[in-house]
């Protein structure tokens, strides 16, 4: 069964849920990758972002964001800030985040820099490499791109 994915701006977010969305992008990106960072980067608060996210009993376990990237391109998206918590992990959420993110996308071109070890998972997606590694805090990262 497809987990359920919810979804909404900054704007739209009320004040825990958007605490739990930001708690669980620190203690993935910040805490568990140990990488010390500005997560909170003002793009959140962007009118076209979006937050997805799935919910086990209540509480985000899985997220990401979709906003504009028109400095890639006019009319082109990104994707960005995909983490699952550790004890959800394996189960599709992410997946399921991501597919959504591209139905609601629909043909525009959507631009990644995902971590290496990710390569081949977001192919599955039709992401395809679009230059060569770079570290980004630490982490070796590729860009993508879906046209």
């Amino acid at each position: 069964m497809s987990p359920t994915v919810r979804s909404a701006t900054l704007r739209e977010l009320d004040p825990v849920t958007l605490h739990d969305l930001l708690r669980l992008r620190v203690d993935v990106f910040v805490v568990e990758q140990a990488c010390a960072y500005p997560e909170i980067d003002g793009r959140d608060a962007e009118p076209t972002t979006q937050h997805l996210w799935v919910e086990v009993d209540g509480a985000p376990v899985a997220t990401l964001r979709v906003l504009r990237d028109e400095s890639a391109s006019p009319g082109a998206w990104r994707i960005g800030r995909v983490a699952t918590h550790a004890d959800h992990r394996g189960r599709g959420y992410a997946a399921a985040l991501v597919a959504e993110s591209l139905r609601r996308i629909g043909d525009a071109r959507v631009e990644i820099e995902a971590q290496t070890y990710l390569e081949e998972w977001y192919r599955r997606f039709g992401f395809v490499r679009t230059g060569p590694d770079f570290l980004e805090d630490g982490i070796p990262h590729l860009p993508m791109r879906r046209e």
